[in-house]
């Protein structure tokens, strides 16, 4: 069963809410109120801008002398802070963001979000549990899509399944009142294709001001009238799926998607809604996603304001693990990841080699992280990992709620898990060798996750991934690619990244 121990507060606030973690020293209340009201005052804003860059250098600064052991770690959590920081500076500068939109995010996100260990529901979890609450929470309310793109993790395509609209509504409800969750990772499917009893997703934002929606969308539905609505609205941000440039998106997603897309960041950008860039990396498009030319083109061009890289898993449509990012790649992506955030100041994360930003894994609400919640109700600990103990609509059923989810055995199993991997930094008692270069359990431990997996027995959510857990091809192909990531990158974390490499100087000293 799951260790109950109270963290220090330091790290809970700090390290273990991921939003916090890499928000909380870039847009804080006051640099909120002056871009509210400074907006295109450059001057004024330029020296505030420059008085948040010392502070921020300052307090990590300070970090690094408290655990020098972990010094290069706490430098990249700096360099993200301070992308965020310049990534809402050439926000305003390019009139990128309305007003409706600059209340809803500096205010949802400063008052709900940063802030949140104030939460009433939160300081009651944590007595009741001894533990964090989901900071986030994912769902994917519809399977229906327009597309149908090769390997796609969800295997999305035309469908009647989704989740009831008033099962969506208590789902929302439930995670404010009992974790204290005001931002929502909206997915599918196409979210934007939801619809049941006459609402869609426009509306659950419309019906809950005081959140953040970050919708994962194909951006081929989102024309003026889209635009301009989540323009009003002010609390949603679409992250749209590309895999690189035109032919390389083509060829994925479908003749001409990637002319709807530029012309849906169009409408986007006429009124002003900030939106950025969904990339699923695979062994033939990684280095295309992170060029020169990419990047120029939709955060110079376009005007995207931020970029999640999600490495394809061999899950969903056609599985396939020679479309993932070999370890070589993915360590190449790792370092090109992390110089264009330090030269540019682009805000980016990758869901797998930003682990070390994050403490490592947050799936299974661990680490004040989240859940995911298909259109069936399957709970899962992560969208990447298809296993299901509980069904939503079951709980709901048997008059339960979403604390019952998030206390169930096995997600209970992979937050110990990843506590027994390692802590944290800042954590009492931090493990020396829990490498945050190979932070998932699904895809860098699959032999571990598997021994969870047989203790409880949850359900694969589909067909595609029961053959897989019965392959045994698939187990041994991602075993050897457990193996050589650990090759490569343990040693790198040892001598870079932990307290190992700050013992192996002080003795070369």
């Amino acid at each position: 069963m799951e260790e109950k121990t109270n963290l220090p507060l330091s790290f809970k606030t700090e390290k273990t809410d991921i939003l916090a973690s890499l928000m909380a020293n870039g847009l804080t209340g006051s640099l909120g109120l002056a871009a509210k009201t400074l907006g295109q005052i450059t001057p004024l804003r330029q020296i505030i801008v420059k008085s948040y860059d010392r502070k921020i250098h300052q307090q990590y600064q300070q970090m690094m002398m408290e655990n020098p052991d972990y010094a290069e770690v706490i430098s990249r959590r700096r360099d993200l802070a301070l992308s965020i920081l310049y990534t809402v500076n050439r926000a305003l500068d390019r009139n990128l963001i309305g007003s409706a939109t600059l209340n809803g995010v500096l205010g949802v996100i400063s008052r709900e979000i940063l802030f949140r260990q104030d939460s009433q529901a939160i300081k009651e979890f944590e007595t009741q549990f001894h533990h964090l609450p989901p900071s986030i929470l994912a769902l994917a309310p519809g399977k229906t899509c327009n597309l149908s793109c090769k390997g796609c993790y969800a295997d999305s395509r035309e469908s009647s399944e989704k989740l009831p609209w008033s099962t969506l509504r208590r789902i929302i409800r439930e995670a404010k009142e009992l974790w204290g969750v005001h931002f929502f990772v909206i997915t599918g499917g196409e979210p934007l294709l939801y619809q049941d009893q006459g609402k869609n997703l426009l509306n659950l934002a419309e019906e809950n001001p005081d959140c953040f929606f970050l919708c994962y969308t194909n951006g081929t539905l989102i024309n003026g009238r889209v635009a301009q609505e989540m323009g009003n609205l002010g609390n949603i941000t679409p992250g749209i799926s590309i895999e690189g440039m035109k032919e390389t998106t083509d060829r994925r997603r479908g003749k001409g998607v990637f002319d709807r897309v530029v012309t849906a960041m169009e409408h986007l950008r006429e009124n002003k809604v900030p939106f950025g860039i969904s990339m699923t990396a695979t062994t033939n498009n990684y280095q295309e996603l992170l060029a020169e030319e990419t990047l120029d083109f939709y955060f110079e061009k376009m005007g995207a304001l931020y970029g999640w890289l999600f490495q394809y898993m061999p899950i969903g449509r056609s599985i396939s693990l020679d479309l993932m990012p070999t370890p070589e790649q993915r360590l190449k992506m790792f370092d090109r990841m992390f110089e264009v955030v330090k030269n540019r100041q682009y805000f980016l994360a990758d869901f797998w080699n930003s682990g070390l930003l994050a403490d490592g894994c947050i799936a299974a609400g661990g680490r004040g992280g989240y859940l995911y919640i298909d259109w069936n109700g399957n709970v899962t600990p992560c969208a990447f990992v298809p296993y299901s103990p509980v069904n939503i609509n079951k709980v709901y059923a048997e008059g339960q709620n979403l604390n019952d989810v998030w206390n169930d055995p096995f997600f209970a199993s992979i937050r110990q898990w990843q506590q027994n991997y390692n802590p944290g930094i800042g954590a009492p008692q931090p493990h020396p060798n829990g490498n945050l270069l190979r932070p998932c359990l699904y895809r860098d431990h699959y032999e571990e996750f598997l021994q969870i997996q047989n203790q409880y027995q949850p359900q694969p959510i589909d067909y595609h991934v029961q053959e897989a857990l019965k392959d045994s091809k698939y187990r041994r192909g991602m075993n050897q690619y457990d193996q050589r990531l650990a090759d490569l990158s343990d040693p790198l974390w040892k001598e870079k990244f932990s307290q190992q490499s700050t013992k192996d100087k002080k003795h070369l000293d």
